[in-house]
């Protein structure tokens, strides 16, 4: 995580994509394609009712002024327009309104059930893009920043859904529904009130931009915030150790900092646009009444589309239409006044939207292996393939002839040559050259960063090289389905990962389809087997938390036996016994030997005493291979190896 702090008053924020709306839309159709446009026509009934009542306003205070410019107007007469035309009136309009409060219900329901299940679906694809993406994805971000988009990005969407987006549908066909009534009522007080709208369209523009960006600022702040902390929780020990806790403060403070500044800035734009709003349209309310009052006075002829419509142009305004055009500004301007209200959830589930969208956006792994692992077995001297489970592997390789060729699984692996970078211009390998045959042991030894570790990912296909070859059984692993690669390949690393779960699915891990005798066998083969039968339930002991119940070198020996258990024909360790005692590693050492019978092993060690007996011993500095040998040999050249083994021990 960068430590450069942004100028004062910079953001890291920038314009929210209008795509990403799009594409939120697109993909809520696509969850949900039936119950989504059942909501939207119920919103819109829901809509088109709510802006009926200022027809009947009209309506019923015209019947009035008729009424009332009549001679001879009693109580009777009164009776008589409430009856005839006033209460069928409000009659349909009690009906129109109990339809819209039952859609309104309906709706509401099944949003609740599509917001929640679109925010479970979009982690589900989340999820299953992550498991496609290569590892140079999860070395390059962090793991708690990926988190907070699975949290905190996602769950952003959730108010955009359930409310942001039915409220501007609502609001869109109410504003849509009210201004068709306003021309068809009088284009002079349409006018004003379209003057009062653009002016809030513009503050709505100006204000609701600003909010954007600081929101997408926010949203990042919160990734690299839980990104710092969840750092900090792995490594307390080392903080209390080396007396840390006042520069980790001031780290956090500054990172809080710069989300509070953040997050101040973008809900300070997003709650001042409201009030604005609703004081603009007070300010209009106020215009219209006045303007409407002055044509009045002034007898103006009024044009509608009604009036053009009835031929009556000449006629004046009327007091109904003015009290109309009043309920109906209050209405326009509150509708976009709501509109204005959901900018803030719009600005931060988009930039929330973002962030989703990066992850789900970022290339997948790539592969174009067309080799794969199949079930062999000998027919007449020939090796061919098979349904049943024989214990027998073979490369099923597939030519553009359209013949195919079965190899056998053997273990054979070659690095010709190969070259190779993390980030372009820094180059990691140089000119590295490797030759195991099966059945052999490999070990690397060198210091930190020379390269070791490096070798086994390109050998797993975690990176791929830049030049050079890698062969597995005389075949370019490039060719080699990555899936089919690794399942032949076993790696313990020397950092530990335990699922939740028993000690035997955890062992299982390494070949799902093993059975209890196999698991069992695997643990007793690297000398796993004692401890576990004297956990509380052996066995069925649950992990949590990454075995936090056993010690590190306990759990360091159920990650070995879980790479035994799918009897590879190659095995990668890596610092394998690196968390282990003298004593213990005595025991492992013997199970390790016994695992490493007919396989080809590649070895990465600190501690020179567990790669005595390697077949071939090979030193790296800076990325190329210096020496190579056996033990006696290298010992006898008096060289960099002599010189690790000699002095390790005060090293350490």
């Amino acid at each position: 995580m960068s430590n450069q702090r942004l100028p004062k008053g910079m953001s890291s924020g920038k314009k929210i994509n209008p795509k990403s709306l799009i594409r939120v839309i697109k993909m809520l159709c696509s969850f949900y394609p039936v119950l989504v446009p059942f909501v939207g026509v119920c919103i819109v009934i829901c809509s088109v009712v709510s802006s009926i009542p200022a027809i009947f306003l009209q309506k019923t205070i015209a019947v009035i002024e008729k009424y009332a410019k009549m001679t001879g107007f009693s109580g009777s007469t009164l009776w008589t327009m409430a009856k005839k035309e006033i209460l069928p009136l409000i009659v349909i309009l009690v009906i129109l309104y109990v339809i819209s409060i039952i859609l309104m219900t309906v709706y509401s329901l099944l949003l609740a059930k599509i917001t929640q299940g679109f925010l479970s679906k979009l982690r589900i694809k989340m999820f299953d893009k992550m498991q496609n993406l290569p590892i140079k994805y999860f070395d390059t971000n962090k793991h708690g920043d990926i988190m907070s988009r699975y949290t905190n990005d996602i769950d952003t969407l959730r108010q955009l859904v359930s409310q942001a987006i039915p409220h501007i549908l609502q609001s869109g066909i109410i504003v849509l529904s009210v201004m068709i009534i306003m021309l068809w009522y009088s284009f002079w007080m349409t006018i004003v009130v379209f003057a009062g709208v653009f002016t809030m369209l513009y503050v709505s523009k100006v204000i609701g931009s600003g909010s954007a960006k600081f929101f997408i600022a926010q949203q990042k702040s919160v990734g690299k915030t839980e990104g710092y902390i969840q750092e900090m929780m792995n490594g307390q020990k080392v903080i209390k150790v080396f007396c840390h806790e006042d520069r980790a403060n001031e780290d956090f403070d500054r990172l809080n900092e710069e989300l509070c500044q953040n997050a101040f800035k973008a809900h300070a734009y997003a709650n001042c646009l409201g009030p604005i709003i609703m004081n603009i349209g007070n300010i209009l309310y106020v215009i219209c009444a006045t303007v409407g009052g002055i044509l009045l006075v002034t007898k103006v002829p009024n044009i509608g589309i009604s009036t053009l419509v009835s031929g009556s142009v000449t006629a004046a305004l009327s007091v109904s239409i003015i009290i109309s055009f009043l309920n109906m500004t209050k209405q326009f301007t509150g509708n976009l006044n709501q509109v204005s209200q959901q900018i803030n959830a719009i600005a931060m589930a988009l930039a929330g939207a973002e962030r989703v969208f990066e992850l789900m956006d970022s290339e997948p792994e790539d592969d174009n292996g067309y080799v794969t692992l199949v079930n062999a077995k000998y027919e007449n001297g020939e090796l061919i393939e098979c349904a049943e489970q024989t214990g027998r592997w073979a490369w099923k390789h597939p030519h553009g002839d359209g013949t195919l060729t079965y190899t056998p699984l053997a273990g054979d692996i070659v690095l010709k040559d190969v070259d190779f970078s993390y980030v372009e211009g820094k180059q990691v390998l140089r000119n590295v050259s490797v030759y195991a045959k099966p059945g052999q042991k490999v070990a690397f030894v060198g210091a930190t960063g020379a390269g070791k570790t490096t070798i086994t990912n390109l050998i797993n296909r975690f990176y791929d090289i830049e030049d050079g070859k890698i062969r597995y059984d005389g075949i370019n692993i490039n060719k080699i389905k990555k899936s089919d690669l690794r399942s032949s390949l076993g790696i313990v690393l020397q950092e530990t990962n335990l699922f939740t779960g028993t000690v035997m699915d955890n062992i299982r891990y390494g070949k799902l389809t093993a059975s209890d005798e196999e698991c069992i066998a695997a643990a007793k083969l690297v000398g796993a087997d004692g401890f576990i039968t004297r956990l509380p339930d052996g066995y069925n002991t649950m992990l949590t938390n990454n075995g936090t119940n056993l010690s590190q070198g306990q759990r360091q020996l159920i990650s070995i036996a879980r790479a035994a258990v799918g009897n590879p024909p190659v095995m990668i360790l890596d610092e394998a016994t690196s968390s282990i005692d003298t004593r213990t590693e005595a025991i492992v050492q013997r199970g390790m030997d016994k695992l490493m019978e007919g396989r080809t092993v590649f070895v990465i060690a600190h501690r020179l005493s567990t790669v005595k007996n390697a077949d071939v011993i090979m030193v790296l500095e800076k990325g190329k291979i210096i020496e190579r040998g056996t033990h006696a040999d290298l010992i006898k050249e008096k060289g960099t190896y002599y010189q690790l083994y000699t002095g390790a021990f005060e090293l350490e």
